[in-house]
């Protein structure tokens, strides 16, 4: 019986690995990804298009998100907001994007439910992450729930999130096992030509990579 999975893809490492993931069960893949005004828009839509034909997606969603700049609050919207690089912040940092989680899983729903799939897919990391509260299991658990309460009765979502334990090497060394294109990921909140190497998400990137004893194939400045 053929299984339908819809995969947030947005064109990170984490993500990737968590669509390839998906393939390497046996899913028929629906590649989903949104833009929503950051600051590296275009780099990701690029890296996602190239991820989701690496894992033969059967269908590309690429859903513009344009609210997510008028509200603001988060450095990866505004950039009035300076993206942290000093890796001080404590509690939730300014690259959080208010309950973004929350409403791409939202919006998955209604695709993975036009299109009766079996499951979604998201590539949240709860233990090596940057502390966002909408990359925490228990929420994501809670977001199942509330989204089989609203929709179709044959409609019976699993919301799987096989990296949410992992810490960023293990990810590093998992998807060289599983071949993910590595390569066409993005994970810099700054730049699009080559990353920065020195904001969170560039840190958490390249110190996976060391503990890993392997290279990052992205240019960095």
């Amino acid at each position: 019986m053929n299984k339908t999975a819809v995969c947030i893809i947005s064109g990170g490492m984490d993500s990737a690995l968590s669509a390839k993931i998906a393939e390497e069960e046996g899913y028929e893949i629906i590649a989903l990804h949104f833009n929503y005004g950051q600051r590296t828009q275009q780099k990701e839509l690029e890296c996602f298009r190239q991820i989701a034909v690496n894992v033969k997606a059967s269908e590309m969603y690429e859903i513009d998100l344009p609210f997510f700049e008028q509200i603001g609050a988060s450095a990866l919207t505004d950039k009035s907001i300076e993206v942290p690089i000093d890796g001080l912040e404590e509690g939730v940092p300014v690259t959080y994007v208010p309950f973004r989680n929350g409403i791409f899983l939202s919006i998955a729903a209604s695709v993975a439910e036009k299109h009766a799939a079996d499951a979604l897919f998201i590539g949240v990391v709860e233990e090596d992450s940057s502390g966002y509260p909408d990359c925490r299991a228990s929420y994501i658990e809670q977001m199942q729930k509330a989204i089989n309460l609203g929709t179709k009765e044959e409609t019976r979502l699993t919301i799987k999130m096989p990296l949410v334990a992992m810490k960023k090497s293990e990810i590093v060394q998992k998807s060289l096992n599983l071949n993910v294109p590595l390569e066409s990921t993005w994970s810099c909140y700054k730049e699009e030509e080559k990353a920065c190497g020195v904001c969170d998400s560039c840190r958490l990137r390249l110190r996976g990579f060391a503990h890993a004893g392997a290279k990052d194939p992205i240019a960095y400045q």
